[in-house]
């Protein structure tokens, strides 16, 4: 990937926006002291994931901001576009649909920093592997800032380390192997959550089951109850339906008597005064009687 284009508005000395065309092969930047050549480099670093401060120059980060000058006041926001470009498909597969990559860093006072790719809001390790796959980036050895060649050359064993593997092209593994260790050491952290978690819901499952098993036998012995609660009901119905036949039928005898006394009686007289009594039953079920003479 070669960069095309550097953009800066409120970094460092540079309170307006500027831009700085970067062609194919060497260009160079010359001014005088205190003009901001370095801020150029540190710009291009901070951009491509630099998280330091110090080696920004810097106590803070929010020391990038422009802190304002003689009749120009502070700003609060510091933006820096990298323009980079993918025509020969160089850059990694998640950003590999472009012919140009654009890679915008924004900083806002006491707020963060926030990035972006393609307009695409990423995070910053997103950033920092772009650049680390193509040997290059923010704590690279391959920007060499103010003061640093003499760190490289006092450098210790494992800093020259991460030099030769930077060179060799193997920073961006290595960064990616960290972060898989870090994802493993999360799902670790989670599993033995989990652990607890079922501990915890093994608990209450037998508790649920006791009262599971409760409610079924409570269930099974109320239809049971009611099963035999249910044969006493009929009988006492019987008993009242032969009561009620009884009460019924009892007028009807008491008439079938009274009409047997009172024939009886009729009986009696009629022989007495020489007459006959004739009786006969109806086809409905009533009786009627008469009186003739006899001869």
């Amino acid at each position: 990937m070669q960069i095309d284009q550097l953009r800066l508005v409120g970094f460092k000395s540079f309170a307006d926006a500027a831009e700085v065309a970067i062609g194919p092969g060497l260009t160079g930047i010359v001014g005088p002291n205190g003009c901001g050549k370095s801020n150029l480099a540190e710009a291009l670093r901070w951009v491509m994931g630099e998280n330091s401060a110090r080696r920004l120059r810097g106590g803070a980060m929010d020391d990038v901001i422009f802190g304002g000058a003689a009749g120009r006041p502070a700003r609060n926001v510091a933006e820096v576009l990298l323009s980079l470009d993918n025509r020969a498909r160089d850059a990694p597969f998640a950003f590999n649909d472009r012919e140009e990559i654009e890679i915008v860093r924004r900083i806002e006072r006491g707020a963060g920093s926030l990035w972006q790719i393609n307009g695409r809001e990423v995070r910053a390790r997103d950033v920092q592997l772009l650049f680390a796959d193509s040997a290059t980036g923010g704590p690279s050895g391959a920007i060499v800032s103010q003061g640093r060649v003499g760190a490289l050359i006092e450098a210790k064993p494992a800093e020259r380390r991460f030099l030769l593997e930077e060179a060799a092209g193997t920073a961006g593994l290595h960064a990616r192997r960290r972060e898989t260790e870090l994802k493993l050491a999360a799902a670790e952290t989670n599993l033995a959550r989990l652990d607890d978690v079922i501990a915890a819901l093994t608990t209450r499952l037998t508790a649920l089951q006791k009262q599971a098993r409760q409610a079924h036998r409570y269930r099974r012995l109320s239809e049971r109850a009611r099963l035999l609660a249910r044969p006493s009901a009929t009988g006492s119905n019987c008993a009242s339906t032969a009561t009620v036949q009884r009460k019924r039928s009892a007028p009807a005898a008491l008439v079938s008597r009274t009409t047997q006394r009172t024939l009886q009686s009729g009986l009696i007289i009629s022989s007495a005064l020489g007459l006959t009594v004739c009786h006969s039953r109806r086809a409905g079920g009533g009786s009627e009687c008469w009186l003739a003479w006899r001869s």
